[in-house]
């Protein structure tokens, strides 16, 4: 089976962790930075815990990650069935690719500048990008 957009997809896949990656970093220097001895920490402690010690410019690593695992899960859900119904080319790969471009700037804008306007600016134009592809999954199975 030859379906474009699984391209996209698996880029958006391997953007995700390069931004697990970034925050696992970025955290851990903080960590050292704010005298954080996380061998010290509470058993049940969680990052939302220690979250307040460090500067917003870390956090928004975590929250960009946080982001990347909840929307685009409904992008790979359309991928797949864009792809099984043998739409997975064309329109479809086109606004995949736009979907999976607009999603790594938005990354790099919360995670560098995270000035929130813009970055809903772009948040709401991967949407639009998603419902076009949503809409068209709809036609591929109900027509």
């Amino acid at each position: 089976m030859a379906a474009p957009i699984l391209a996209p997809a698996a880029v958006l896949v391997l953007w995700t962790l390069v931004i697990m990656f970034w925050m696992a970093i970025t955290r851990f220097r903080a960590f050292s930075q704010a005298g954080i001895d996380l061998s010290a920490a509470d058993p049940g402690a969680r990052y939302a815990d220690i979250e307040p010690q460090l500067p917003p410019s870390v956090n928004w690593k975590s929250h960009n990650y946080t982001h990347l695992l909840e929307q685009p899960t409904l992008f790979y859900s359309v991928v797949a069935i864009l792809a099984l119904s043998g739409q997975g080319d064309g329109l479809n790969a086109t606004l995949a690719w736009g979907y999976v471009i607009l999603r790594i700037v938005h990354s790099l804008w919360q995670c560098l500048v995270n000035k929130v306007p813009v970055r809903f600016g772009i948040f709401l134009l991967s949407s639009l990008l998603l419902l076009a592809m949503a809409i068209n999954a709809v036609r591929a199975t109900l027509l």
